[in-house]
């Protein structure tokens, strides 16, 4: 029998991932406004006292306002991207990327969030961004709304809970599909759009400490970013009748911790919890499964009339997800518990886990994607996936991050044999191609990168870019299409 060999395609899209608050820095530059990631607040690993320190209160937000704070906010810095883009998309071009995904950051453009007029500056910097990426031939990828929502919607209507949000955000879109048409293809609603669920002011600028029922305002802003993906992608289809939009899902792929039956329930469970948000996106309507939820937590979506029309008209194009690891699923959650970006989990005895402890499953991501496309049957593009990690400069400048390229490659194994399955992949985008600010914890020290960057978690260093071991790995796995691993 003749062994079968799985291949990326000719067309496939190889490049790396980034967010402008972590990245651009710039935070009051030529007129942008505050936006949600810039009140989140750094604090030393040694005074972290829960594992979700992403929450932002009205009291925070007023002492950052008064000036009262004196917290570090390094999302405000970034790396300085504002000033290095060509630089950075230099270093990216060496590595022979064919793609690049970065958020436009809101405030950029509409300062407030509800101006009635865009800030020219900010639309002139991206012009300037995708003109550098062309100038490269880097396809990019746009993603609109990045946990940067602008302040001045926080201010007024408590960010998403407000339904005059979605009118805002559509604005927002259509200037920026407008203005950027014969630039840009792909495009992305919302990142990682279950955060608004766990982190309310991370993924929707609500101020949970100013609702009588959190709960009910973290699903009512999520119903008005449904309503506004649609939207937004029914405007995309009419400004570039080419142009693509996919959701975006922070996908945690639960399993069973024993054959009991229970864990299994739980797992399938938890995991149409996970999948609800992209359900809503490809199949255009909220499930069934949900009814029962939104019941038991006295949660009832206020809709208007035609909402349910909306997102039944237009759905995504195709799906984006985030990959970093698996949980599991038990109904006794007894023995050692694991860190993770967004949940917690029991240790998997069968994997290791990075620095920051979470669990490293490259099958995991095969299984992933199989699944997904098995319920949606649309095209595929895995838009995050990496490694934290410290890494260690050498005398010499090198910097040598073995355990980072061995962490994409076998991921990047288990996506050819998924392509084998049948599974209609799009492309690999790295998360942090460049060492970013982190989203969850704001630290430099938690390092994704093929691109060092000199700066501390305490904002001090050159900003000096340097390449990794993995930058010459990665460049030869895409020289190879995959092949050369």
């Amino acid at each position: 029998m003749a062994q079968f060999k799985s291949k990326f395609p000719k067309n496939f899209y190889w490049g790396g991932a980034t967010a402008a608050n972590q990245i651009e820095g710039g935070f009051d530059a030529d007129g942008k406004g505050l936006s949600a990631a810039d009140f989140v607040e750094y604090i030393p690993k040694a005074e972290r006292t829960k594992d979700n320190a992403m929450e932002i209160t009205s009291e925070q937000i007023r002492k950052a306002l008064s000036g009262e704070s004196t917290a570090r906010y390094p999302k405000r810095e970034g790396i300085d991207f504002y000033h290095h883009y060509k630089e950075d998309i230099a270093l990216l071009a060496e590595m022979g990327f064919t793609a690049f995904r970065f958020s436009i950051h809101w405030s950029r453009i509409f300062p407030n969030g509800y101006d009635e007029t865009p800030n020219e500056a900010g639309l002139q910097f991206y012009d300037n961004v995708l003109d550098e990426l062309a100038k490269h031939n880097i396809e990019p990828v746009v993603t609109l709304s990045h946990y940067e929502t602008p302040y001045g919607l926080t201010e007024r209507y408590n960010g998403w809970v407000g339904r005059e949000t979605v009118d805002h955000f559509v604005r927002y879109a259509e200037t920026v599909f407008t203005r950027y048409k014969d630039k840009v293809k792909l495009w992305i609603s919302f990142n990682e759009i279950n955060m608004i669920t766990i982190s309310p002011f991370t993924g929707g600028g609500i101020l949970s400490d100013k609702e009588d029922n959190p709960m009910q305002a973290k699903y009512q802003g999520l119903h008005h970013q449904f309503v506004a993906s649609s939207l937004a992608t029914k405007k995309l289809h009419e400004i570039i009748p080419d142009g693509k939009m996919g959701c975006m899902l922070a996908r945690m792929t639960f399993y069973p911790n024993t054959p009991n039956p229970e864990d299994v329930l739980k797992a399938q469970k938890e995991n149409q919890d996970n999948l609800f948000f992209t359900d809503v996106h490809a199949r255009g309507e909220y499930p069934k499964y949900m009814d029962r939820f939104f019941i038991e937590n006295d949660i009832e979506i206020v809709k208007e009339t035609g909402d349910d029309e909306i997102i039944k008209q237009y759905p995504v194009d195709y799906i984006t997800i985030s990959y970093y690891m698996s949980l599991l699923s038990s109904v006794s959650p007894e023995g050692e518990i694991t860190a993770g970006n967004l949940f917690n989990s029991l240790k998997n005895p069968y994997l290791q886990a990075s620095d920051w402890g979470w669990q490293i499953d490259p099958i995991g991501l095969r299984v992933t994607l199989n699944d997904l496309y098995d319920r949606y049957q649309l095209p595929i593009f895995i838009v995050e996936n990496g490694m934290g990690a410290y890494d260690k400069v050498e005398e010499d400048g090198s910097i040598h991050d073995d355990y980072r390229i061995e962490y994409l490659r076998k991921h990047i194994e288990q996506m050819k044999e998924a392509i084998g399955d049948g599974v209609d992949l799009m492309g690999y985008l790295a998360w942090g191609p460049i060492d970013l600010v982190s989203m969850s914890t704001s630290e430099m020290s938690k390092r994704y990168g093929f691109i060092y960057v000199d700066k501390d978690d305490e904002g001090n260093g050159t900003l000096e870019r340097s390449r990794k071991d993995s930058f010459f790995w990665y460049k030869k796995v895409i020289e190879s299409n995959g092949e050369e691993l």
